[in-house]
C-alpha cells in the first residue's frame, strides 16, 4: 500500500487509526513519566496530537484535556503560518504560550514538530502542558490586563535545526518561580514529540505510505460524516440558553443562541456580559473550543476528535465581550468562565434530547496556589486541583469530586503534603452537597489545609459557584454552593491571601445539580445514601 492511495480496506485502515491512537497515548505516558511538575504528573493537565502536513488534527491523546482537542490543532496551524513548511526543518521545534493562539492563558506553552520523511513534510507532532508557574502576578482573577499575568512567548523557535534558543531558555528561567520544575516539564513535552516522530516515521516504512494525506482524509471524513450525520437527527430550530456566574462584585451573564440547521450547529454569543479588567476573560479560542466539545458529548461522543468532527460546528461571539475579550485583557483564569460553555450546550439542547443530558455540575473546577521562599532562600510555587460533584443524569446519580468539563484530575493528599508546605487536617465527602433529584448530584468535598511554613506565603484560589449553585434539571434540585474560609471566615475567593503559619484553609467544593423530580427517586437509593453517610437523617 502507498500514500497516494484513496482507499484503505477496513481492517487496515482499523490497524493504522489503532496504531496512530497507541502512538500518541505512548507519548503521553512519556510526557507524564519525564514530567516535573504535579500538574503534569498527578493532575494530567496536557495534550499530545499528531497531525497531517496541512496542521489539521488528526489523533490526539486518549488522556488529553477536552478544551486542548479543540485548540492545540488550530495553534499548529498558527505555527505553519509564521513557518511555511519550506522555511522549516529537520529538528524545529516551535513554541508558544500566546493565549489568543494557543489555548486561553499563558500558563498553557504548546510546543511543535515538523516531521520529515526523505526531506519533505508529512506531518506535526505537538504537545500543550500547564507550566507549574509561567511569573506574573500568581494565577488567581487578580490581574487587571495580560502584562501582569506573566511571561509571554510570542511564536518562536525553542530549537533551530537541532540547537536550542539559549537566550529564550535562560529569559524563561528567570521570570518564574519554578525554573527547574517549568523547564524540566518543557524538556519532557520535547521528549514526547520525540517520540511521536520516530513512532509514526516507523509506523510509515512498515506500511509503506510516503503521505499521511489519504489517510488523514480518510479519517478526518470518516469523523466528519458521522458528526453531520448525529447533527442531522436532531429537528432544526433555534435553542436559547443563558446562565449567570458567581462574577465579581456583581453576577455576569453568558448567554447563548444555538441555531441547529440540517447537518450544521452554529452558536452565538451575542448578549454576555462585556469583558472585564479581570482575568476571567474567555479568548475566542477557548470559547470555540468548549462549546465544540459540549456539542460532541451530546451529538457524536464516540466519534473520533480529529479536524472532521468539528467541520460541522462553528462558535462566534461579539468582540469585547466576556468570551470574546481584545488585548490585552486578563485571561489567566479563564477557566472560571470557560468551563460554563458546555453546561450552556447541554441547557439548550435539553429540550429536545433530555435523555443524553445531565444536570449542572460543581465546576469550574477549584485550586490553590500557593507561593512563597522556604528555609533554604528558594522561592517555590505550588498549584494544587480539587473538584466538585458532578451532575445527575437520566441513568445514575452524579459522581463525585470529579471534574467536568474538563478532566483535570485532584491531586493527592500525599503529594501535597510532600511538596509544599501544608498539612491536610481532613479530606471528606460534603454529605447532602449532591442536589435532590431522581438521581441525585454528585457530591463536593470538604479540605482543611494548614499552613506550615516558617515565613509568610501568599494564597490565590480558583473557585466558582459560590454564589451561583450548580443547577439541576428536569425538576431536579441544585447542589450546594462552593465556600473558602480562612481561619473559619469567609473570603471572597476572587482576591489573593497571605498566611502566617498556623493560619487554615477551608476549601468546601460545589456539588453537582441533581437530574428529575425527588419524589420519584427509588427508596432504595435514598436508603443506600444514609447507609454510605453520603445523607444524615433530615436531610
Amino acid at each position: 500500500m502507498t500514500g497516494n492511495q484513496h482507499g484503505f480496506d477496513a481492517v487496515t485502515l482499523e490497524v493504522l487509526w489503532t496504531r496512530l491512537i497507541s502512538i500518541v497515548d505512548e507519548a503521553a505516558a512519556a510526557l507524564v513519566r519525564t514530567s516535573f511538575s504535579t500538574v503534569v504528573r498527578e493532575s494530567h493537565d496536557f495534550s499530545c496530537v499528531l497531525t497531517d502536513e496541512q496542521g489539521h488534527s488528526l489523533v490526539q491523546a486518549t488522556e488529553s484535556i477536552p478544551s486542548f482537542i479543540g485548540t492545540l490543532p488550530k495553534t499548529v496551524g498558527h505555527f505553519l503560518a509564521a513557518y511555511p513548511p519550506e522555511t522549516l526543518t529537520l529538528g524545529d521545534v516551535m513554541i508558544t504560550n500566546d493565549p489568543w493562539l494557543g489555548t486561553g492563558h499563558l500558563p498553557d506553552i504548546t510546543v511543535g514538530r515538523p516531521i520529515f520523511l526523505e526531506k519533505r513534510m508529512v506531518g506535526f507532532a505537538a504537545s500543550t502542558a500547564h507550566s507549574p508557574d509561567i511569573g506574573g502576578i500568581m494565577r488567581s482573577p487578580v490581574p487587571r490586563e495580560i502584562f501582569e499575568e506573566g511571561f509571554q512567548i510570542p511564536i518562536m523557535k525553542l530549537i533551530d535545526a537541532g540547537q536550542p534558543n539559549e537566550t529564550l531558555l535562560r529569559l524563561l528561567r528567570q521570570n518564574v518561580r519554578t525554573p527547574d520544575l517549568t523547564t524540566g516539564d518543557l524538556w519532557a513535552q520535547i521528549t514526547a514529540l520525540d517520540l511521536i516522530e520516530r513512532r509514526l516515521l516507523a509506523l510509515m516504512e512498515e506500511y509503506r505510505l510516503s503521505s499521511l494525506s489519504a489517510l488523514a482524509a480518510e479519517i478526518q471524513g470518516r469523523s466528519e460524516r458521522a458528526m453531520r450525520g448525529a447533527i442531522a437527527e436532531l429537528p432544526d430550530g433555534t435553542y436559547p440558553a443563558a446562565l449567570q456566574t458567581d462574577g465579581l462584585d456583581e453576577p455576569l451573564d453568558i448567554v447563548m443562541e444555538l441555531v441547529l440547521k440540517g447537518d450544521e450547529i452554529a452558536m452565538d454569543f451575542t448578549g454576555t456580559s462585556p469583558q472585564v479588567a479581570r482575568a476571567i476573560n474567555l479568548p475566542m479560542c477557548y470559547t470555540y473550543a468548549m462549546a465544540a466539545y459540549g456539542v460532541k458529548c451530546v451529538t457524536a461522543p464516540g466519534v473520533p476528535n480529529n479536524e472532521g468532527a468539528f467541520k460541522p460546528v462553528t462558535v462566534t461571539a461579539p468582540e469585547g465581550c466576556l468570551v470574546n475579550p481584545v488585548y490585552p485583557a486578563s485571561v489567566g483564569s479563564r477557566a472560571l468562565t470557560g468551563h460554563f460553555v458546555p453546561t450552556l450546550v447541554l441547557q439548550a439542547l435539553s429540550g429536545i434530547v433530555p435523555d443524553r443530558i445531565m444536570a449542572a455540575v460543581g465546576s469550574p473546577l477549584w485550586a490553590i496556589t500557593q507561593t512563597g521562599v522556604d528555609r533554604h532562600g528558594k522561592t517555590f510555587a505550588h498549584l494544587f486541583f480539587f473538584n466538585g460533584g458532578m451532575g445527575g443524569n437520566p441513568r445514575r446519580d452524579g459522581i463525585g469530586p470529579l471534574s467536568w468539563p474538563s478532566n483535570i484530575s485532584s491531586t493527592p493528599t500525599e503529594v501535597i503534603e510532600q511538596l509544599a508546605p501544608l498539612h491536610v487536617k481532613h479530606r471528606k465527602l460534603r454529605p447532602g452537597s449532591g442536589g435532590e433529584g431522581r438521581f441525585r448530584g454528585g457530591m463536593g468535598q470538604e479540605i482543611l489545609l494548614e499552613n506550615r511554613a516558617q515565613s509568610p506565603t501568599a494564597v490565590t484560589f480558583l473557585a466558582e459557584r459560590t454564589r451561583a449553585p450548580a443547577p439541576g434539571v428536569a425538576g431536579g434540585r441544585h447542589g450546594a454552593a462552593g465556600e473558602v474560609r480562612i481561619n473559619g471566615e469567609a473570603v471572597d475567593p476572587k482576591q489573593q491571601y497571605i498566611l502566617q503559619q498556623g493560619d487554615t484553609v477551608m476549601l468546601r467544593t460545589p456539588g453537582g445539580g441533581g437530574y428529575g423530580d425527588p419524589k420519584q427517586r427509588d427508596p432504595a437509593g435514598t436508603a443506600r445514601d444514609l447507609a454510605m453517610g453520603y445523607l444524615t437523617e433530615g436531610e
